[in-house]
């Protein structure tokens, strides 16, 4: 079983990295599934410290909310 969580990325550190926010923890991710396809501001879902997706807004906020419910 696999667990991803949805995440902010704040800052782009080039070198495929970047500073990623979830719930107001930041953490130096790896971009190199997607690098080239992501910039600041955009939302992804993190799996063991690489970002796999890109996933829009609306489904980033049922994400957070689903957590936050415990579900």
């Amino acid at each position: 079983m696999c667990l991803s969580v949805v995440a902010e990325i704040e800052k782009i550190l080039g070198n495929g990295e970047a500073i990623a926010c979830l719930n107001g923890v930041r953490k130096t991710i790896e971009l190199g599934l997607l690098e080239g396809n992501v910039k600041e501001g955009d939302w992804v879902l993190l799996h063991t410290g690489y970002a796999i997706s890109k996933v829009d807004y609306a489904e980033a906020m049922k994400m957070l909310k689903a957590m936050a419910d415990g579900g």
